[in-house]
């Protein structure tokens, strides 16, 4: 991709999802939101219409083979990321698909292999790998503001009442996927030492779904880690990152706004705010921008081993639960 030029995204989903990508893409220099993809070709020109998008499909294939989209963002519930991924792969179209990135880990190690074997740039829209406040936690952790790490938090919970793709199966339904990933993200994305053990608990629904889970990772560091998500309340869905000399506690680990600095004793030191941004989505597309320029096949932000690794923890937690989807079956 050439630089200097407009990134040109094609949308595959026409949920909630899709519409904040577009809003988003509508607003940030360097990326148009050129075409939507939809099962029917009525929601894709709806869909196109509201968002003033040029190009409406009536299928994901149509969109796929649209020449004038130059990264196809997959936005549909992750039960339905697998064939459409690989589908684009195939078309050798480059994909950011939205987080969870799969069903599980197989679907994600056979959409890996295909990318890697066609040169296909691919990437797992993961939004919060993205955001510049990960640099900037970074960087007070190598300036020594907390010392040496020892303790990392996680929360993440919001009521969710009987919504179909938490409540479902074939949907890949809990909490996990849909919000323990980013407690995962977040503690991986701060202090990425081998996990030596997991142990976890989880509330199911009448369904056999997680609503509810915690874990505590112990890392090779000495390093250890509490995490916890929930679809069935509500949460204050802070992360903090505390060290021999002091902590910081980032407000909202799924879209993080302030990070505050504390030292010795739980005393306030600083609060730093993050840049002010469209949605928080711009960064993921603009990640991708870059990737494609510089003619990268996978994003530094989110390496394709990372996600593997990351379908790998949740792979191994559901099965200690005992939480299954129709795709755990499909494993050839």
């Amino acid at each position: 991709m050439k630089k200097n030029k407009d990134l040109r995204v094609g949308i595959i989903g026409t949920g909630w999802i899709a519409e904040k990508a577009a809003y988003t893409l509508q607003r940030q220099d360097g990326l148009t939101c050129q075409a939507v993809g939809s099962r029917t070709t009525e929601k894709a020109q709806a869909f196109a219409k509201e968002w003033d998008i040029p190009n409406a499909h009536g299928s994901y294939s149509e969109l796929i083979a649209d020449p004038e989209v130059d990264l196809v963002y997959v936005g549909t519930p992750h039960s339905h990321h697998y064939d459409v991924t690989m589908e684009a792969i195939s078309q050798g179209k480059p994909c950011l698909v939205e987080k969870a990135f799969m069903a599980n880990l197989a679907q994600s190690q056979r959409v890996v292999a295909l990318a890697r074997e066609k040169k296909v740039f691919l990437a797992e829209a993961i939004w919060t790998r993205y955001q510049p406040v990960v640099p900037m936690v970074k960087q007070l952790m190598a300036d020594g503001r907390i010392g040496d790490l020892r303790l990392i938090t996680a929360s993440l919970g919001y009521s969710m009442g009987d919504k179909p793709r938490i409540m479902r199966a074939d949907l890949c339904g809990g909490a996990l996927l849909d919000l323990g990933v980013y407690s995962l993200n977040f503690v991986r994305m701060f202090c990425d030492a081998k996990i030596e053990r997991i142990t976890s608990q989880c509330v199911k629904s009448a369904t056999g779904m997680d609503l509810t889970n915690a874990a505590c990772l112990t890392l090779e560091n000495g390093v250890l880690a509490n995490i916890q998500s929930s679809a069935a309340c509500v949460n204050d869905n802070q992360g903090t990152l505390c060290g021999t000399e002091g902590y910081l506690i980032i407000d909202n680990i799924n879209n993080p706004q302030t990070v505050r600095v504390y030292a010795r004793d739980r005393v306030f030191v600083e609060e730093i705010a993050v840049p002010q941004q469209i949605t928080g989505y711009e960064y993921q597309f603009l990640a991708c921008k870059e990737a494609l320029e510089q003619g990268l096949t996978e994003s530094p932000y989110m390496p394709l081993d990372e996600t593997l690794y990351i379908m790998e923890l949740m792979d191994g937690l559901r099965k200690e639960w005992g939480v299954k989807y129709p795709m755990d079956e499909d494993n050839p």
